[in-house]
């Protein structure tokens, strides 16, 4: 991945991961923000480099999470505020992308 690199090293551990790991359409998934968070990216940046190699990614690899699936995690994950500023002023476009064990090992070769 290109552009600006978050010089912070994020320590990552089976309790970081962990806790990173969601269920949606009842499989296991990580959500676009937490990985370029372990990157050292901006999730702006982490997108866009998927959306450049989105031929990478097939059908079940990734998909983007709908807003009734979102209300899961404002009843009951700490996320929240990483994720439902959709659409406000300093918030995200759009909602996050949701990427299976494959796409995260996708997203491992850029």
């Amino acid at each position: 991945m290109s552009n600006v690199v978050n010089k912070e090293i994020m320590i990552v551990d089976e309790n970081n991961i962990k806790d990173k790991i969601y269920l949606v359409r009842g499989q296991k998934v990580m959500l676009d923000f937490d990985l370029a968070e372990i990157y050292g990216y901006s999730t702006k940046v982490f997108n866009q480099q998927i959306n450049r190699n989105i031929e990478r990614f097939s059908d079940g690899f990734m998909f983007q999470i709908t807003k009734e699936e979102s209300n899961y995690f404002v009843r009951s994950q700490i996320v929240t505020t990483r994720i439902w500023t959709v659409g406000n002023s300093g918030g995200r476009s759009s909602l996050p992308y949701a990427f299976i064990e494959l796409g995260i090992y996708m997203v491992m070769t850029f």
